[in-house]
């Protein structure tokens, strides 16, 4: 049976119009008019359409602004004009607003193309396509004020939808001496809003995610200007397509910032919608014909969802068990359950106690021999666990004909921390030298923030496409990720040699509330293991001394 054709997005645009009201800035918006089989039937949106072949006529009436600057703007070969064409044309079709001067450079007098009634009809007739704005414009010696018209947003319908669109949005200021009106046919009634009051759910606004998601940026300003200039200083519109997962109440539209919002992109690029947005302790994701993952039921502020488990073989044949998790016999049992195939090794990332206590009962079951590294300091550690082959970096496990793990010694937030390089598919299992959603505590003397930067930067030398965290989704771009953590550690290792210049002198104590004054006090005793981390590292670097307890740099 042959697939029917993946429906084709369909180029949009759409104007975000903008005033400033008594209270503060207000936006414009109109319900849609009730259709039968539309599912946005009544919702509240902002004027927009699609694309007209007949806008590039109008391209010679537009103001300050060419094809070829408003393609480079949109990033497309050609035709970049006809979006900022189609928002203006759309905003006159459906509001009654038309945003363009005439010779004089004076708003548009919409009076001289007849009473109330005629305006309307006209308005009738461009939805029609009767009429094109080129012609109407041409007729009044008006031009398009396209120069006031700014690139906010670019927006893609996720894919699997029966219908797609590919929607640009921009902002203007509304003109001053026009009056909006419903067209009565696209629209039913127009709004002008506070942003703030349009997300009210006492509003009761019927409002799509990218609506939604569009006035939740328009209610960080406070009038129409700030609006103006945010759009003015964006020199990249980043492309924000949502994905469909599913969660415990049914299918639901994922933002590029939610974490599974990757994993999905990776099992679902057609949209059918079935990839879990949530992990479910217990529960087997299979992420690949090589791996399988099982999340343990030990969720925290430490450990985040809880930890991650992972199969890894041949399909269909033997496989490595990375990281049985905490000693719990409900999780050790859901591991057995959920074993592709008989478990041959136990790999282990490093011996905190959320990530290899369950090592011993997975062993007992299934004979398999450990795999790993003792750490240096018995701290925190799991002290029961022995490797029978102790692992050195760089060497190769086999695991079948075509599955073939690396290992990658990182050590910083675990002398003994080991990560493990799935070759074939580019995918690192990171333990906890990568996590996703929490920065990784490093806690010494086992944790080492010098070698934690080291073995960070270590991984920019390797071809990696995926990481698979002990704790979260799988993570797409690891080299950005990679790039952003040494960045975040430098910036509070500045943040700690600030503290020290202003302090003067002081101990942990005194450091912690203004190193981390970000962070909420409750974390502060888990921050302080980090903020002796980076005075060590510092202390390394001949940048602070200390002296019974008390820190300061070396400057003084």
């Amino acid at each position: 049976m042959t697939e029917p054709p993946k429906p084709t997005p369909r180029h949009s645009a759409s104007l975000i119009v903008l005033r400033d009201g008594v209270d503060g800035l207000e936006v414009l918006m109109l319900r849609r008019a009730e259709r039968e089989g539309d599912q946005n039937s009544g919702a509240a949106v902002f004027p927009g359409g699609h694309l007209d072949g007949a806008d590039v006529r109008a391209h010679p009436l537009c103001i300050g602004l060419t094809d070829a600057q408003a393609s480079a703007t949109l990033r497309v070969e050609a035709g970049g004009l006809d979006y900022w064409i189609a928002a203006l044309r759309e905003c006159f079709e459906e509001s009654g607003l038309l945003l363009a001067v005439d010779s004089q450079g004076r708003w548009a007098d919409l009076q001289t193309l007849g009473d109330a009634d005629t305006v309307m009809a006209l308005r009738q007739r461009l939805n029609d396509g009767q009429v094109d704005i080129a012609s109407v414009c041409a007729q009044q010696a008006w031009r398009l004020t396209t120069d006031r018209v700014r690139y906010f947003s670019h927006w893609l319908t996720p894919p699997g939808r029966p219908k797609r669109f590919d929607t640009r949005f921009f902002v203007a200021v509304a003109p001053p001496e026009q009056h909006a009106s419903a067209d009565e046919t696209e629209s039913a009634e127009l709004m002008w809003l506070k942003p703030a009051d349009a997300l009210a759910p006492e509003r009761k606004l019927k409002l799509m995610l990218v609506t939604e998601e569009t006035l939740r940026e328009l209610a960080k300003f406070d009038r129409a200007a700030d609006a103006i200039a945010f759009a003015d200083k964006q020199r990249d519109v980043p492309l924000m397509m949502p994905r469909i997962g599913r969660s415990a109440k049914g299918m639901r539209p994922v933002l590029p910032t939610h974490w599974a919002y990757a994993e999905i992109g990776r099992l679902d690029p057609d949209g059918r919608g079935d990839v879990g947005i949530d992990l479910v302790p217990g529960r087997a994701v299979r992420l690949s014909p090589r791996i399988l993952r099982v999340t343990a039921d030990n969720g925290s502020v430490m450990t985040g969802p809880g930890t991650n488990s992972y199969f890894v073989g041949d399909p269909g044949g033997p496989c490595a068990l990375i990281d049985p998790g905490p000693d719990d016999a409900a999780h050790v049992q859901a591991l057995l359950a959920a074993a592709p195939g008989p478990i041959t090794r136990i790999l282990v990332t490093h011996t905190h106690k959320d990530h290899s206590p369950a090592a011993q009962a997975v062993k007992a079951a299934t004979h398999a021999p450990l795999f790993g590294r003792v750490a240096n300091f018995p701290e925190w550690q799991d002290s029961a666990f022995k490797p029978d082959t102790p692992l050195k970096h760089g060497e190769c496990i086999e695991l079948g004909a075509d599955t073939t793990l690396r290992v990658i010694h990182t050590p910083g937030h675990a002398s003994n921390h080991l990560c493990y390089l799935l070759e074939q598919e580019k995918l690192l299992f990171t333990g906890d030298h990568l996590m996703q959603g929490s920065t990784v505590v490093i806690n010494p003397p086992d944790g080492d923030m010098l070698a934690y930067l080291q073995s960070l930067r270590l991984l920019l030398d390797e071809d990696l496409m995926w990481l698979a965290p002990g704790h979260g989704f799988l993570i797409d771009r690891p080299h950005e990720v990679v790039h952003k953590t040494v960045a975040h550690r430098l910036q509070r290792e500045a943040k700690v040699m600030a503290a020290l210049e202003q302090i003067g002198r002081g101990d942990i104590d005194a450091l912690l509330p203004v190193v981390y004054a970000d962070v909420s006090p409750r974390l502060h005793a888990v921050a302080a293991r980090s903020l002796r981390a980076h005075l060590l590292k510092l202390r390394a670097d001949g940048r602070a001394s200390e002296a019974e307890g008390v820190w300061s740099s070396s400057g003084r």
